[in-house]
């Protein structure tokens, strides 16, 4: 009689082993070509509900922000019509981040590893392991309530344990494959997006008779929050235009272009420098969050009479240098564009005498910083404008950008570097 039960238990020993080996097969043959995580997670859930006769399962993917450590990918049920969806309690995360190693709970009410935890009154009994990629938890397979009322079984609890290793790499691999996609996408999309934003700067310096004009920016990333503009009023007059917005990347990036639309269609229909500002100011304002504004500089540069009405919202001040040497800042204007609807603004006038140079510019030339964390400086930028004068505008931004580059050496450029020159050429008879 005994040599009988032990055969009889030989024979459910391999009976199971067979079995065991037919889901492992069947698991890997179903998720070996697949390379969509979603799929692959849905076939494993399924595959361990059969192997294990449980009611419902699910796989927590372990996330990389530290902001949501943990979160459930896909839940899957043997019924759902009979069955409320059941989550990955926090006891049982915490329990596993701690210990990496299966867990059954067969009377989680009862259970004196989680005293205190309150259950689901529908959980019976639960069996989780861990996916592992080389020690390191990546996920965790769990399956709730053991069909037929009875608990789970150390057999159960090995076979689970070794789906949830045969499985971990592909899940991980198909994760990051997915995450590699989304990342070749994501670079694209900013290719095109730095690309529509360059075409939205100017094709070309305005030519005005007696003038010269030049303007440049550097985005610190693939597309920036700088702007700078040249917008023609009349034969004579045109609008000069340069903004910071705040923030950085595709954020900055479209509010940067949501600025540029707003200055250009009222700078064709406002006669007045700081109706223009005013105007922006107001749909900027009712149009974005209040996190969200922009400093700004934005003049009209008339060559009949040689003036520059000019309106400076919250910008660096430009540096006008007069040919004798003296050195203006245009601060008059008001507050960044954007944190209130009602701003007063107002605007300010010079004169441009010949050989007279305008330098427009972003923190970014002056807050540049070398990789000794000294900033590059408005003291630097204005002795290299004393000495620069006598260049051409386009030069001139030349200048500024190359020392601001040589200043930061290999630091990494944290913020956009944009520059626009206005130069008044001498007239004739006027010694240098």
């Amino acid at each position: 009689m005994d040599d009988f039960r032990q055969l009889q238990e030989e024979n459910g020993s391999l009976k199971r082993a067979v079995e065991e080996l037919s889901i492992l097969n069947e698991l890997a043959t179903a998720i070996g070509a697949v390379v969509d995580s979603e799929a692959i997670i849905r076939k494993i859930i399924s595959r361990s509900l059969k192997a294990v006769n449980a009611e419902q399962g699910t796989i927590t993917l372990v996330d990389d922000q530290p902001s949501q450590p943990m979160k459930t990918l896909i839940r899957t049920m043997a019924s759902s019509a009979d069955h409320d969806q059941f989550h990955f309690d926090q006891a049982l995360l915490g329990w596993m981040n701690l210990n990496k190693k299966p867990l059954m709970v067969n009377s989680p009410a009862t259970d004196e590893r989680f005293r205190g935890v309150p259950w689901n009154e529908s959980i019976k009994s639960v069996l989780c392991v861990p996916m592992l990629v080389r020690s390191a938890l990546k996920g965790v397979l769990s399956v709730y309530n053991k069909k037929g009322g009875n608990g789970f079984t150390q057999d159960d609890q090995r076979l689970l344990a070794i789906i949830a290793a045969q499985s971990a790499q592909i899940v991980e691999n198909a994760r990051l494959y997915e995450e590699e996609r989304s990342l070749i996408k994501m670079q694209q999309e900013l290719k095109l997006a730095s690309q529509i934003q360059a075409d939205l700067l100017p094709k070309g310096s305005p030519q005005l008779e007696g003038y010269e004009i030049a303007g440049a920016t550097f985005p610190a990333r693939t597309i920036g929050g700088d702007y700078f503009d040249f917008i023609p009023v009349e034969d004579t007059k045109v609008a000069l235009c340069l903004g910071d917005v705040s923030g950085k990347g595709l954020t900055a990036a479209l509010l940067m272009a949501n600025l540029q639309a707003s200055l250009r269609a009222q700078t064709y229909l406002s006669a007045s420098v700081e109706g223009c500002v005013s105007r922006v100011n107001r749909q900027l304002y009712q149009s974005t969050s209040p996190e969200k504004f922009a400093t700004l500089f934005f003049g009209i540069l008339d060559t009949s009479d040689h003036s520059l009405t000019y309106c400076n919202a919250g910008h660096e001040p430009p540096i006008m240098i007069r040919r004798n040497g003296e050195m203006l800042r245009l601060k008059d204007g008001g507050t960044v564009v954007g944190i209130t609807d009602d701003f007063q603004f107002e605007d300010s006038s010079v004169c441009f005498q010949p050989g007279d140079v305008l330098v427009i510019f972003s923190d970014g030339v002056t807050e540049a910083m070398s990789s000794e964390r000294e900033q590059f400086g408005e003291n630097t930028l204005t002795e290299l404008l004393r000495t620069s004068t006598v260049s051409a505008a386009d030069k001139i931004v030349e200048k500024i950008v190359t020392a601001v580059r040589k200043h930061a050496g290999d630091a990494p450029q944290h913020d956009d570097i944009t520059a626009v020159v206005v130069r008044r050429e001498m007239v004739s008879g006027d010694s240098q």
